[in-house]
């Protein structure tokens, strides 16, 4: 395996564990950790295929034009990421809007989800 392929997979795996760990305690920062461990698994997924992309815009439109797009991956996979990427600015970004804990939980599903599905993609991922 890559070595980067390693690197983001680890930090996707960082990611999902700390967004679990916040979502009662800090809503915002585990939607935040959510969206980068969906963000460094699909990171992961590219690299393994041998494509670096280094903006998160690039990752998006990636993940809808070559995963859901061509039926690699189920609609359903393209919205939670694209939910995880919105909820994301919120969470980073909302001054007078918060992300709630019960979309903290949803966020840290959805990008579970999507770390699942790259995991079973690509063997030889450290679990």
């Amino acid at each position: 395996m890559k070595a980067e392929v390693a690197a983001f997979w680890d930090r996707a795996l960082t990611s999902l564990s700390t967004a679990a760990q916040l979502v009662s305690s800090d809503p915002d920062a585990a939607a935040s950790r959510a969206y980068y461990a969906a963000f460094y698994a699909v990171s992961a997924l590219f690299a393994a295929r041998g494509t670096t992309l280094a903006k998160h815009t690039a990752v998006a439109a990636a993940v809808h034009r070559d995963l859901v797009h061509h039926g690699t991956w189920p609609a359903e996979l393209g919205e939670a990421y694209s939910w995880l990427m919105r909820i994301r600015q919120t969470g980073d970004y909302g001054l007078a809007i918060r992300v709630q804990p019960d979309e903290a939980k949803e966020a840290v599903r959805k990008a579970r989800m999507i770390v699942d599905v790259v995991g079973k993609a690509c063997p030889g991922l450290p679990a």
